[in-house]
């Protein structure tokens, strides 16, 4: 499908959307492709390729609103669509903040070329290669003894948006991703360790080679684990899993929690949540970013956040739905996907670089915890509170002594953000990123 083929199906739902006694109406289409194979032990174990398309119909009436959604792109299902969406519409309950964005806060071509991608979708054969050469990297480190696979993946979407207001943009998007979690087994028993890069461009993705030799080296630096005590002492996350505290930060700053009230940021704006020197900054313009668009959900022009300015909390990630009920203006953080209202969203949200490497980080803190695996993070939103179950390393004179698993590490998620210190090893693998992060003491639960 091209822009102009995409435009012509918009403006026929959203104009007959009006015929239907719609007061505003948006409507969205979304296009996918992607491919992957799965390779085990020298061999093909899979292979795959989906292509989709996608169309989404939001209408107005009053303040009532509802969406519905189809893949059938034929006239009389686009008819039928239309109808029921308008019936819907009209039954709907209230909802005294719906509405389109303002007019004067969408997105005007030209558009920003964000470099999103190389739109080079590699054959199979390609994507065997990739995949070959990871795991054969990683099993060539001593001591890794098995692969639970290795992947190699394409992905490209495209999405057409229009609204009754008279806006219509295009954006696009393409990313190529590389994988491998291999086994590795000593006298005490087997342990598992992956690595994996995703990026807009295949020239910047890290050679399959280091990456199968980064999973092995670290599947085999897992063996052996011990046991520790329960105790309180400092904990380190490792970059690979330091975004998710801010996954944690953005939805606790989410408008839609925000404006319900269940969340424990929700008075804490203009409040020192982190230290001073800290900045977490969401920028939708970052060229080559996992996150980067030209417009969000709703249409509307977005510029750089900084969600925290020198450890003060200064903003929530907003739509105009949510800003409206706020009484703020949006920030242009809106998502959109084919069915129901608009949602909001970071785009690429990343806490910038501290002034030491994770070894000081280490130095620093002495003793403690450095957590490189970890499984079903647990916090609750309204308090704060947080539990983790978690691998690693235990760390003592400020050097790795030895690997541990099985443990929990506990405390909340507001004293863990206060005492948080940065390394200066950030690296941008996907649309949330951190550097490694030393978050004070915590609560580990072992024998």
């Amino acid at each position: 499908m091209n822009d102009s083929d995409a435009q012509i199906i918009l403006d026929h739902l959203i104009a007959s959307a009006r015929r239907a006694g719609a007061d505003a109406a948006d409507a969205v289409i979304y296009r996918s492709v992607s491919s992957g194979v799965t390779w085990r032990l020298g061999k093909l174990e899979d292979v795959e390729r989906s292509e989709g398309r996608d169309l989404g119909l939001r209408i107005l009436t009053g303040k009532r609103q509802a969406s519905v959604s189809t893949t059938d792109f034929s006239k009389p299902a686009l008819a039928e669509l239309v109808e029921r969406c308008a019936a819907m519409a009209k039954t709907a309950p209230e909802d005294p903040y719906c509405g389109l964005a303002p007019v004067d806060r969408l997105a005007k071509p030209p558009f920003p070329d964000l470099e999103a991608g190389d739109f080079a979708e590699p054959d199979t054969s390609m994507l065997k290669q990739r995949a070959a050469a990871c795991e054969e990297a990683a099993l060539a480190v001593t001591g890794v003894v098995n692969s639970d696979s290795a992947g190699a993946s394409y992905g490209e979407g495209a999405k057409w948006f229009a609204t009754s207001s008279g806006f219509f943009g295009v954006s696009r998007g393409s990313h190529h991703s590389l994988s491998v979690t291999v086994i590795a087994e000593d006298a005490n028993g087997m342990e598992r360790d992956y690595d994996w890069d995703s990026k807009r461009y295949v020239a910047d993705l890290r050679e399959p080679e280091a990456i199968g030799a980064r999973a092995g080296a670290r599947a085999v630096e897992r063996l052996s684990p011990r046991r520790i005590k329960s105790q309180t002492a400092p904990v380190i996350y490792d970059r690979r899993l330091s975004g998710s505290l801010l996954s944690t930060l953005a939805g606790a700053a989410n408008g839609a929690a925000i404006a319900r009230g269940v969340s424990f940021l929700k008075d804490k704006k203009g409040a020192a949540v982190f230290p001073r020197g800290v900045n977490v900054i969401d920028d939708p313009h970052m060229k080559r970013g996992h996150g980067s668009r030209p417009f969000d959900g709703e249409g509307v022009a977005a510029g750089v956040i900084k969600l925290i300015d020198d450890g003060v909390l200064a903003d929530w990630i907003m739509n105009s739905s949510q800003a409206r009920q706020l009484k703020l203006a949006t920030n242009g953080r809106a998502t959109r996907g084919v069915g129901g209202p608009p949602g909001s969203g970071p785009t690429n949200l990343y806490l910038e670089n501290g002034r030491v490497s994770r070894a000081a980080l280490m130095a620093q803190a002495g003793k403690g915890l450095l957590v490189t695996d970890m499984f079903g993070p647990q916090v609750n939103s309204n308090t704060g509170d947080y539990s983790v179950g978690c691998a690693g390393f235990w760390f003592e004179n400020g050097a790795i002594a030895h690997a541990v698993s099985e443990i929990t590490v506990a405390g909340n998620i507001l004293d863990m953000f206060k005492s948080l210190v940065p390394a200066d090893d950030l690296e941008f693998t996907g649309a949330v990123n951190a550097p490694s992060l030393l978050v004070g003491e915590m609560t580990i639960a072992g024998d």
